[in-house]
């Protein structure tokens, strides 16, 4: 069964937005809390839970990562940079699985794969201090051969597909491209020993097509369902999207 994990960093985004990293005035209670959120998700049926923990702490803050991994009962996903500071976290905490990704100040969100071909040697090291924790590590990167056979080398568990060029195609012609391109993706690195998830700009309307790539195991995606959760709730929400993912072979 294809599972689910539901990136809720934008439920944190919109508490941010009025309580910002400072003193909270008396009596404030900050929301809406990701834990809150977290246990929403698992409740309508996630499979997993995604979190990133950024260095500037935009949204997910510490207090986030440390609650949401003593509250929830499925999987925890905690997505991160290569950074000791937030590595050291990642050790203590012990989510389920890590997942290193490139990080921006002036991105969004995530663009784009880690360039895990051209990354300095610390990222094989950063790999097996967080598999000597028990942690499963996953590397986010585009569907390019180098970078699969990079991630083997440097000892991932999963690699997640970048699927934000297939979400962006402007039409049908692109989506079957990149379609093309992320099933080649996940045919070498299962071929290469790495399980599969992907993840990046999937929503309603373009999961269906992500289907036909084989081997996925997770699809993590959070902003168009906590958008979609806007109007129907978090677990119709979830209920919308697993049903769509339904239809994967088993």
């Amino acid at each position: 069964m294809l599972k689910l994990g539901v990136n809720i960093d934008h439920i944190a985004t919109l508490r941010q937005a009025r309580y910002r990293p400072a003193p909270e005035p008396a009596g404030a209670i900050p929301e809406p809390d990701p834990v809150w959120a977290a246990v929403e998700a698992e409740l309508g049926g996630a499979h997993a839970i995604t979190i990133h923990l950024r260095e500037d702490r935009r949204h997910i803050q510490d207090r986030d990562v440390r609650l949401i991994r003593q509250t929830i009962r499925t999987r925890l996903n905690l997505e991160m940079a290569d950074v000791p500071e937030i590595v050291a976290i990642a050790e203590e905490v012990k989510p389920d699985e890590v997942c290193l990704v490139p990080e921006q100040r002036q991105e969004i969100t995530t663009e784009g794969g880690l360039n895990v071909a051209g990354a300095p040697k610390s990222l094989k090291s950063t790999v097996a201090r967080l598999k000597k924790a028990g942690i499963a590590v996953s590397l986010f990167v585009d569907p390019e051969e180098q970078q699969l056979k990079a991630s083997a080398d440097a000892g991932a568990d999963f690699v997640e597909l970048h699927t934000g060029t297939y979400a962006n195609a402007r039409n049908e012609s692109e989506q079957a491209a990149e379609i093309k391109k992320l099933t080649a993706a996940a045919q070498l690195a299962h071929k290469l020993g790495m399980r599969v998830n992907a993840g990046h700009g999937l929503n309603y309307q373009n999961t269906p097509g992500i289907l036909a790539v084989p081997y996925m195991e997770t699809l993590n995606t959070g902003h168009s369902i906590i958008s979609r959760a806007l109007f129907v709730g978090l677990r119709q929400a979830i209920a919308e999207m697993l049903a769509l993912m339904a239809p994967y072979p088993k």
